[in-house]
């Protein structure tokens, strides 16, 4: 099921503002290009839309989603709404030109007809020009919806004959919602939500064994801090660098160590509610209690340090020895 009206006004307001308004205004645009980053609701918002046209049961503005219409636009099956993808890499000509075909003919159950392109910025040239033509001549009744991630890659004469409605990055608590419903576990979402605000970019990290062997090597190293100082040289050469041994990796890392640090400071500030290392509350709780709020701003002063450092392409394993022996010290 797609999301509601209602749901994607609380993700992307202005943007359902937007079309709020054209739909009870009666001016609608000919053709629009949704764009904005994966996972930002274009999909969702193309086809509720479409569904605010054809609903047989429209209320003011929002679509039922119960009628015979809104189901079949829901599992594309309805006649006058036509939707396209890239056929492998790419969009093709034919696409287009098939698409072109079938809106000479008349409406099948309505005197309207929509087609929606998902990522139109992989389009050939020659079908870029062949929709280039369609955009030039549209005829009443006749409605696009194109979107795109990368709205830069378009041709200006298709982007100026469009609306173009622009989606915002996902809030960390939107991008930590939406992994959940991925399946994310809710550990692993809220530390990838503070991470990165892409949608696909921090999917693709967390289905990364990488990344989890990573969060854990993190976790370790912090254990290790605690309980067993001395031993951390060591860890950090047998176990740190052979796992970050590039540059993004050892940013990533440090990231990582800094927001473990931090929750220390949100629990010794009553501001657990702020927790990212969620699965680990009640040992870093532990942790919290015994070292002071001086010591856990030292510490965070520290891997801030660090991260300066790697800025200024310094030794990796220099940089985590140094950054040991600061935590260490305390």
């Amino acid at each position: 099921m797609n999301k509601t009206w209602e749901q994607l006004e609380q993700i992307q307001p202005n943007v359902m503002k937007m079309l709020k308004n054209g739909l009870v205004k009666e001016r609608v645009a000919h053709a629009y290009i949704f764009e904005g980053g994966k996972g930002t609701g274009k999909k969702d918002a193309a086809l509720l839309f479409a569904k605010s046209l054809f609903c047989l049961q429209l209320q003011q503005y929002k679509p039922c989603n119960q009628c015979s219409n809104c189901r079949r636009i829901e599992s594309a099956n309805y006649p006058d709404v036509h939707q396209i993808a890239p056929d492998g890499l790419s969009i093709k000509k034919e696409q287009i030109q098939h698409l072109q075909s079938e809106f000479m003919k008349t409406g099948v159950e309505s005197n309207r007809k929509l087609y929606i392109i998902e990522h139109v910025d992989k389009m050939t040239v020659n079908a870029a020009n062949s929709l280039l033509k369609f955009l030039e001549e549209p005829s009443g009744g006749t409605y696009a919806l194109l979107l795109t991630e990368q709205v830069h890659k378009l041709l200006n004469t298709i982007t100026s004959r469009c609306q173009i409605i622009s989606f915002r990055a996902l809030t960390p608590e939107d991008l930590q919602n939406k992994l959940m419903e991925q399946q994310v576990p809710q550990a692993f979402a809220v530390l990838l939500a503070k991470l990165t605000n892409n949608f696909e970019e921090a999917l693709q990290l967390y289905e990364d064994e990488w990344f989890g062997l990573a969060r854990k090597l993190v976790i370790q190293l912090n254990e290790m801090l605690a309980t067993r100082p001395q031993q951390s040289l060591l860890f950090i050469h047998e176990k740190w660098m052979e796992h970050f041994s590039e540059k993004e990796q050892a940013e990533l890392g440090l990231n990582m160590l800094l927001m473990l640090y931090r929750d220390l400071l949100s629990i010794q500030l009553d501001q657990e509610n702020t927790v990212v290392f969620t699965d680990r509350f009640e040992q870093l709780k532990q942790q919290a209690l015994q070292n002071t709020q001086k010591r856990t701003i030292h510490d965070l002063e520290a891997i801030l340090k660090a991260k300066n450092k790697l800025n200024s392409n310094m030794n990796l394993q220099l940089l985590m020895e140094q950054l040991v022996l600061d935590l260490q010290e305390g």
